[in-house]
């Protein structure tokens, strides 16, 4: 009876200690309020994991979530830093990102790397709205909804934050998303046990002491 007693304690005290997380596809979308407002997320990542952060503000698609986007959103830029605020990533223009419908240009962000455990914020601008070296620094201003090439664009965004614990929009314009993962299925089991286990152990004093 003592082992099976360690053995859902244990369970159950692994569960509280957060080790059942699942990484997670979290999808946030909404309006930059002006064209150098700075959209702000953090995440966290609670192993080394190849993250992906991606947009469907200019072509639009469809995202994480499942939800068609539209076209015509801004051209965007990201800036990544670390726990330290200090910029570890930016890219203006993602590789492999769909050509939006009218002006034939592909100006999303699709940023992929293996970044280790640790809280990050990214930021998300309006071309040319470029943020600096560190996260107190700031961004240098110049944003439009006209993209490169001339054409106008609107405010809307959709962002995708990709294979994370957790994530936040935590700053700029309007939006909706993020979530926390539930724990994983196996996580949940264990609980399950250690709890059932522990209810045999009281009914089993409870009788021993009638």
């Amino acid at each position: 009876m003592k082992t099976f007693r360690t053995i859902c304690l244990a369970a159950v005290a692994a569960l509280a200690l957060g080790g059942g997380a699942q990484a997670a596809d979290i999808s946030f979308s909404g309006n930059l309020a002006g064209a150098n407002d700075v959209l702000s997320f953090n995440f966290n990542v609670a192993s080394t994991s190849t993250v992906t952060l991606r947009s469907y503000s200019y072509a639009g698609g469809t995202n994480a979530a499942g939800t068609v986007v539209t076209r015509g959103g801004f051209d965007p830029i990201l800036a990544l830093y670390d726990a330290g605020g200090i910029r570890i990533a930016s890219q203006d223009d993602g590789s492999g990102v769909p050509a939006d419908a009218v002006t034939g240009a592909g100006y999303d962000v699709n940023f992929s790397q293996s970044i280790a455990a640790g809280i990050y914020t990214v930021l998300l601008t309006a071309y040319s709205n470029f943020c600096g070296t560190t996260l107190s620094g700031g961004c240098q201003g110049g944003g439009s909804f006209t993209d490169a090439t001339g054409n106008p664009r609107d405010s809307h965004f959709a962002f995708d934050i990709l294979n994370v614990a957790t994530a936040t929009q935590t700053g700029g314009g309007t939006g909706s998303g993020g979530s926390t993962p539930v724990p994983e299925p196996m996580s949940l089991a264990l609980f399950g046990t250690g709890l059932l286990g522990l209810g045999l152990i009281r009914r089993r004093r409870e009788a021993d002491a009638g």
